[in-house]
Parts: structure tokens; C-alpha cells; sequence
């Protein structure tokens, strides 16, 4: 019902769409820059191309003709970067008291610049120029590397892993960290799921509704959260709109994928209703049967997903204020069948709504912009028993709302931002746990400034966050401890310096002190969690993790060649895991403790980016974690091994093709009880081409992965000992933005 609604507004929103006047060509609003973005050489029009206002932090995608426009504070000279895949980046002044169209026009070129990057700092950047090692995803690009989770579209970066249950539950691993040691975002903002509590939990995000993903890798996210000790994960959508198109934009996505029949889709409008107000209206649909491997089907693992927004927003000279609604549904199988599982596996319903107010001002002055957002996030996960039997139930409730106020030049700094945060959650548990439910109340203050002293940049942040977590019943004689009331509370903090030691070679180095307060379930948990293969035992008196992270690393950014290489170290007192104790409980479940340990992490993650000779490129990418017990040197279970991925391909203007191995290292360091996995070579090979029909964008990429359908094992699957993964696979993708 909620989809025919939805799409009876979409037929009213292209209805009206027809009827109305194209008004790219000329200059409707006051306080704005309106222009063109197309190929240098053929004069076509160039969608999805990135338009970033350096000094106001305003950004804007071309539309399929090509047009764009973006609000700005006031009729003055901006500084105007626009980017987009296979063509070089350009950077120009623009007038906007001169009431002209701007055209702006792109060189095809196989390398371009490092993407913008606008997660984690307090101005929008490019990404050579941030204090993080950071990727960024957008546009073709991530309809390229799209896959049915967001995780496993991320996977190639260096840094990167995943663990998974399945094609479902699949879960980004970040230089050897998991769970709510990464920060899931969208649209700046916490996602509000429980993907973290328990390795069958999937991710509420579609990546398919994404317009960009930004992942910066290692602490120090002081914006977000002070338990960032893995890094950050953002998802763009720009469900509130910050700027009114002059004529119907958006995109229409469809994907299906053989190795397990999936087949999905994806549209989202942008709807200019009056010069003040647009609307956005996204409906998405994914549904896939059991996932084929080299040996035989991985039964129960078939998934079937439906997501639904809407958001608008009264867009002035004073900024932007607006509302938004998202729904998403997942209903999907954990395989079993064996010691820990089901015999008949187990199915999981998930659901989350999320509401969000936002409101970002530009006052003129100091301070360029403030932030106010405000939120509210059900969340409901249920598992299913067969025949039809509740096994395990995790509710979520959060309120939150936080203040970011972000200034320029003022005395010694170039740039900051200061806020605050406050949440509370909610969280109910039943079935067959005996968890008790609980509430969680935390407050954080945070400031990030930068002094700019070129060729040198520093930057240093402080955060203080409190958080209590309330179980409903106090119960001090508990099979797992006295579970009672704690209270946590630590500063944070983060300081780094960049170096452009030549116009294409930047040094930097960075050290961060984070904390992370223990969860609700590494404190109360008491019970079987059957989807998780687990009987998970709490410890009521674990104390905060507090690790300290230093990042050393050097970019090198040229016409034909960019390159990055980083080295990292990640102390952690007291860092949280689940060990796997060798016996099994009355129901036959493998049990796991919490405990906290003293940990140390170390590695490094490099990436290259060549284009030897005309529109020829070759990548290459590598990632190491090694992870120990400090006290005993015994090795952390669940790292990833030595990995990386070859690719090379020949890209001119209007298609692509691109042959890539990817590549793993046998994993002998592992924790109690953990099967060694050994190394593995798998290949893949993609094509794609990109046409201009009726001023519109459309792109078809075809993807083929493990075409040798070699039987291989990722060290962090859960159920590695049981299936390897997925075989040989073709990937079918069509989008269209208009």
C-alpha cells in the first residue's frame, strides 16, 4: 500500500514534470550560481559531476543535461572546484553578482583528482588534503562497485574487510575493528540500528539509495563520536534538501545478480514545488533467492528488502530547514544446519523508521554556518525459529539532537567548528534472552580547529562524552555479575599535522585518543542467540575501552599517477571482545564471554593509481592488520589476513573494461577455538558503457566475479567451516539520471 501511494505521487511529480518550462537557461533566484558542466571535446553534457562551493561548503550534482545550481550567502567571488570520474578536475573563480551562466568544461582524462571529501572535517576538501586516509565512492564509480550490501560495495578499498552470516548480514571491517568501533552515518547523522550488537545483524543501510560514501579509516572522528576507534562510515543522500532544481532531477537504478538471483531497484526525485520548497521521494526494492556456491546452494539465506523516503525542506538566502521520513525493511535467512545453528536455519524481520529534523543556518560573519539536527529512530529486529517460533527479539528507540556551529578565520584559526550532542535509547529485549532492557542516556561537547600556516596545516580537536546505562532491574546476585547502573565518562582528543611538501607530494602525521563506553550487550547479555550461532555472557563490569592511535602516512598526487601509503598503531586498554570459552551450553551453543583485554593493532594500507599510457590504467591496493593480546601476545580472533586487489583497465570517454584479481594470504594467527583459512587468488572482469539519450545520462556496467568459481574462504565469515564463498557471479546494472 505504501508503495502504489508513493508511486501515484511519482506519476504526479513526472506529470508535472512535462508540463513545465526548462528554466536551466536562464536565472530565476537571486544568490545562487547556476551553470553547465560538459565534455570539452564532444560538447555533450556531463551528469553527475560534483559542484563544491569552497567557501560556503554548498555542494551540488549536475543533472542529466548537465545543468546545475547551488545557493550561496551573497552576490561575492567563490572559489568553485567541480570533479567527476575520467575527467580532470577543475578549479575556477566565479562572480556571483554577474547574473550569467556558467560553463564549465571537462577534459577526459583516466585519473582524476582526489574526490571532495566532506566527513570528518570542518571544511569541505579534497582528499589528498584531509589528516585521515579517506575514500570516497560517488557516481559511476559507485554504481560500479555496487553490490547488495554496503559493505561488500566498500570491500576493494585498502583497509577494508568484511565478516558476514551470510549475504544478508554482512559487516565492514576497518584495519581490523568492527561494530560500533566504525560510525555508520547518513547524511552525518547515526543510523540508529543494531547491526553492531551481533554478527547476524544486517545493516539498515540501502547502498543503492546512495548519491556518495565517504569512509574515513582510523580515530579521531571528534564530530561524530568519540568511539570512532575504527573509523567512520558516511552515506550522502541529502534526504533533506538543501537546494531547489529547477526541474525534475533524480535517478532510476535497476541491478540483478546471478549467483543469487537477485534482482533489485532504485528511484529517487528531486521536485522543485515552488522557488522555496523541494521535495525528495526514493522508493527502493531488492529481493534474492539462496546464495550459489562452488559446492552446492547456501540454503536459507535469501533476503528481501523494501525502503521508502520523503523529505522537503523551505530553502532561502539564510540557509535551509527541513524534515525527512525512512523506512526500511529487511526480512532475510541465517543459514544453519549445524553445532551452534539450527538445523533448519533461522529468519530474521528487521524494520526501522527514522525521522530527522535539520536546520542549517548561514549567518554572515565568523560564523559561516549552524547546524541544528534532531531525530527520532525506531528500530525492531526479530528473529524467527522454525516453524515459526520467537527466538530472539532486540528493540531500539533514540532521541537525539545535537548543534554544530562551524566559523572561519578567527584569531589564530583558519577554520573549526564547535557542538553538542544528547541522546537517549531505549532498549528492550525478548525471547529467550535475559537481558535485562535498559535505557542509555549520553551527552557529549566537541570542538575540531584548524590553524593554516601553508605549506603546513594543524588541526586539533577535544571531545568530552558522559553516558549512563540503566538496566531496568538492578539484580546483584546475576549468574553473570551484579548488573547495575554505570556511569562512564572521558575526553577525547586529536592532533594532526599535513605537510604539502611540493604541489604534488603531502607528508602527514596524526595521534588521537578515543573511548569507547561497553555496550548494552557486552554488559547485560544472557541467553542463547540462536542467528549468531551464540550464548552470549555479559560482564557487568567492564570498564570503558581508551585507545590511542597514531597514523603516519604520505600521498603523491600527479597528472598520470596518484599514491598513497600509511602506517598505523592502535593501543587499546580494555578492548572489548567476545571469547569463545570451548564449551557449549545446555542448548548446545557454542559460549561466549565478554571480556576486555589490553590490545594492540598495527598495519599499514597502500593504494596506487596509474595511467602509463593513454586512457590505460592500473591499480593496485594492499592491507595488513596484524592484532595482539598485550599481555599475553596471543593473536585477536576475527583479523583479516594479508589482502589486496590488481586491476587493469582501459577506460576512454564512453566505455570501460577492467580485468582485477583479488587476493588474500593464508591467516595462521587466530584466537582460541578459530579455524585457520588459507590464501586465495579469485578473479573478476567488468565493462560498462555510458550514453547521452535525450539529454539524459545512461550507464550499463556488466560485472563478472570469480569467474573461476574457485572454492575460497574469507577468514571472518561465520560460517567458513560450513560454505565457501559465493562462485562465479554476473553482475547486470542499468541506471539513469535525469
Amino acid at each position: 500500500m505504501v508503495i502504489r501511494r508513493l508511486a501515484g505521487l511519482i506519476t504526479a511529480a513526472l506529470a508535472m514534470a512535462v508540463g513545465a518550462t526548462d528554466s536551466s537557461a536562464q536565472l530565476e533566484h537571486a544568490g545562487e550560481i547556476e551553470g553547465v558542466v560538459r565534455d570539452a571535446d564532444s560538447d555533450e553534457p556531463l551528469a553527475g559531476a560534483l559542484i563544491a562551493i569552497a567557501a560556503s561548503g554548498r555542494t551540488a550534482v549536475s543533472h542529466g543535461d548537465g545543468t546545475f545550481h547551488v545557493p550561496v550567502p551573497g552576490p561575492r567571488v567563490y572559489a568553485v572546484r567541480v570533479e567527476r570520474l575520467g575527467y580532470r578536475t577543475v578549479s575556477l573563480e566565479v562572480d556571483a553578482s554577474r547574473e550569467e551562466i556558467v560553463v564549465v568544461e571537462m577534459e577526459a582524462h583516466p585519473i582524476s583528482l582526489p574526490d571532495l571529501v566532506i566527513t570528518g572535517s570542518v571544511v569541505a576538501r579534497a582528499a589528498n588534503e584531509v589528516l585521515r586516509p579517506t575514500s570516497v565512492f560517488a557516481g559511476e564509480e559507485l554504481q560500479r562497485r555496487l553490490a547488495g550490501t554496503l559493505a561488500e560495495t566498500l570491500s576493494s578499498e585498502p583497509g577494508l574487510a568484511v565478516s558476514s552470516m551470510g549475504p544478508s548480514s554482512v559487516h565492514p571491517v576497518i584495519r581490523g575493528l568492527s561494530g560500533d568501533r566504525i560510525l555508520m552515518l547518513e547524511d552525518g547523522e547515526r543510523v540508529g540500528d543494531e547491526f553492531a550488537s551481533g554478527p547476524d545483524h544486517a545493516t539498515a543501510i540501502d547502498p543503492a539509495s546512495a548519491r556518495r560514501v565517504e569512509v574515513i579509516r582510523g580515530p579521531g572522528a571528534i564530530l561524530y563520536g568519540s568511539n570512532a576507534l575504527g573509523g567512520v562510515i558516511n552515506v550522502v543522500r541529502d534526504d533533506v534538501p538543501s537546494s531547489v532544481p529547477h526541474h525534475l532531477t533524480g535517478a532510476f537504478t535497476l541491478q540483478g545478480q546471478s549467483v543469487s538471483n537477485a534482482a533489485s531497484g532504485n528511484l529517487h526525485l528531486t521536485y522543485g514545488l515552488t522557488d522555496h520548497i523541494p521535495v525528495r521521494l526514493e522508493v527502493g526494492l531488492r529481493s534474492s533467492g539462496d546464495l550459489e556456491t562452488p559446492v552446492g546452494p547456501l540454503q536459507n539465506t535469501s533476503t528481501d528488502i523494501r525502503e521508502v523516503s520523503g523529505g522537503t525542506s523551505w530553502v532561502d538566502d539564510w540557509g535551509h530547514a527541513g524534515a525527512t521520513f525512512r523506512y526500511y525493511g529487511n526480512d532475510y535467512g541465517i543459514p544453519g544446519g549445524f553445532v551452534g545453528g539450527h538445523a533448519a536455519g533461522v529468519r530474521v524481520e528487521m524494520q526501522r523508521t527514522a525521522t530527522r529534523l535539520r536546520s542549517v543556518l548561514r549567518p554572515r560573519g565568523i560564523i559561516e554556518s549552524i547546524e541544528v539536527d534532531a531525530g527520532y529512530t525506531w528500530y525492531e529486529h526479530t528473529e524467527i525459529e522454525p516453524p515459526d517460533i520467537l527466538g530472539t527479539l532486540f528493540e531500539r528507540q533514540t532521541v537525539s539532537g545535537e548543534i554544530l556551529a562551524r566559523h572561519g578565520g578567527w584569531g589564530p584559526f583558519s577554520s573549526g567548528g564547535m557542538g553538542t550532542r544528547a541522546a537517549w535509547e531505549d532498549f528492550g529485549f525478548g525471547g529467550s534472552l535475559f537481558t535485562p532492557n535498559s535505557t542509555q542516556t549520553s551527552f557529549a561537547v566537541f570542538a575540531l580547529e584548524e590553524v593554516d600556516l601553508n605549506p603546513i596545516r594543524l588541526e586539533a580537536g577535544l571531545r568530552y562524552d558522559w553516558v549512563r546505562v540503566r538496566p531496568d532491574r538492578e539484580d546483584p546476585s546475576s549468574d553473570i555479575g551484579h548488573i547495575r547502573e554505570r556511569s562512564f565518562g572521558a575526553a577525547s582528543g586529536s592532533l594532526g599535522a599535513l605537510a604539502r611538501l611540493t604541489p604534488s607530494f603531502t607528508v602527514g602525521a596524526s595521534v588521537a585518543r578515543a573511548f569507547r563506553t561497553p555496550s548494552v550487550n557486552e554488559l547485560f547479555s544472557e541467553g542463547p542467540h540462536l542467528a549468531a550461532y551464540a550464548f552470549e555472557v555479559g560482564n557487568p563490569s567492564l570498564e570503558t575501552e581508551r585507545g590511542t592511535g597514531i597514523d603516519l602516512f604520505a600521498r603523491l598526487t600527479g597528472d598520470r599517477l596518484n599514491a598513497e601509503i600509511a602506517w598505523f598503531h592502535n593501543a587499546i586498554a580494555d578492548y572489548v571482545f567476545p571469547l569463545e570459552t570451548g564449551e557449549l551450553s545446555r542448548v548446545r551453543l557454542p559460549i561466549f564471554q565478554f571480556q576486555g583485554e589490553d590490545a594492540v593493532l598495527t598495519g599499514f594500507e597502500s593504494a596506487l593509481e596509474w595511467a602509463p599510457v593513454g586512457d590505460l590504467t592500473v591499480e593496485a591496493v594492499a592491507s595488513y592488520v596484524q592484532g595482539r593480546i598485550e599481555a599475553t601476545g596471543e593473536p585477536l580472533p576475527l583479523i583479516p589476513p594479508l589482502q589486496g586487489r590488481f586491476a587493469i583497465g582501459y577506460a576512454p570517454r564512453t566505455w570501460f573494461v577492467e580485468a582485477e584479481t583479488r587476493v588474500a594470504a593464508e591467516q595462521d594467527r587466530t584466537g582460541p577455538f578459530e579455524s585457520p583459512t588459507d590464501g586465495y587468488a579469485v578473479f573478476d572482469l567488468s565493462a560498462g558503457l555510458r550514453i547521452t539519450v535525450l539529454g539524459r545520462l545512461n550507464v550499463i556496467t556488466v560485472r563478472g566475479e570469480n569467474l573461476g568459481n574457485a572454492v575460497y574462504r574469507n577468514h571472518l565469515s561465520r560460517v567458513k567451516e560450513i560454505m565457501p564463498e559465493a562462485g562465479r557471479s554476473i553482475t547486470v546494472a542499468y541506471r539513469v539520471v535525469f
